[in-house]
């Protein structure tokens, strides 16, 4: 049965949907990520901690630990790639609704859902690059991560980064954890040569200029 939309909640989506395509939303604040690839170990406790917020059900992931394993005795190597969504400057997603359900919020740089609006029609989900909207079929929806939107207004961190054991991933404003300014145990100074957009197997920053950024593992780096 198809679900029934607020036909003038749908009409102010659209306006917003055509006001920030036609100009880029650029927010007061952009928040990022920044996740530690040589200092995490795997626990997925932050995974655990979003699925519990969101109440997903088996199946969707709004946060993936990827395991990178390679090499061949004795140098072999290990180290893990922690994303969710990355809330693009840019997002590919965006432009695609055809409901304007998803918006770029101005404050904090958030890029959100409004799943009252989704109709699953799945459009986000094929052009992000990072795969980062996740249908959810009991709902016939799409949803991803909103970093914890509720916790960041109340001045708190999202769940995942508060569930991080070793605080090798954490959140803040990108251009303060680009200039190495921001206070945060997720690197040290002698780890700031390894911050970089990009790491191997990943798509190109260029796209959708992301905000997040890695201590990137030695056998991770992207060769210029």
């Amino acid at each position: 049965m198809a679900k029934k939309l607020d036909k003038q909640k749908l009409r102010e989506a659209l306006k917003r949907k055509v006001r920030q395509i036609y100009e880029p939303v650029k927010p007061k604040v952009q928040m990022g990520f920044i996740h530690n690839n040589v200092d995490c170990i795997g626990c997925r406790a932050c995974e655990m901690a979003c699925k519990d917020k969101n109440g997903l059900p088996p199946g969707p992931r709004f946060r993936r630990v990827q395991y990178i394993e390679g090499g061949t005795f004795p140098k072999v190597y290990a180290y893990k790639v922690n994303m969710s969504c990355n809330h693009c400057a840019e997002p590919a997603c965006l432009p695609t609704c055809p409901t304007g359900a998803i918006w770029k919020r101005p404050d904090n740089g958030v890029v959100d859902i409004d799943s009252s609006l989704c109709i699953g029609c799945r459009k986000c989900e094929a052009a992000c690059p990072f795969g980062a909207p996740q249908f959810i079929p009991e709902l016939n929806i799409v949803a991803k991560c909103n970093m914890c939107i509720d916790e960041l207004e109340a001045g708190r961190k999202p769940y995942c980064v508060m569930a991080c054991m070793m605080r090798v991933l954490d959140v803040g404003p990108i251009d303060e954890i680009d200039k190495g300014t921001y206070e945060t145990k997720a690197y040290s100074e002698a780890d700031k040569k390894n911050l970089v957009r990009r790491v191997k197997h990943m798509a190109d920053p260029a796209l959708t200029n992301p905000s997040i950024r890695f201590i990137a593992h030695e056998q991770g780096k992207v060769k210029a």
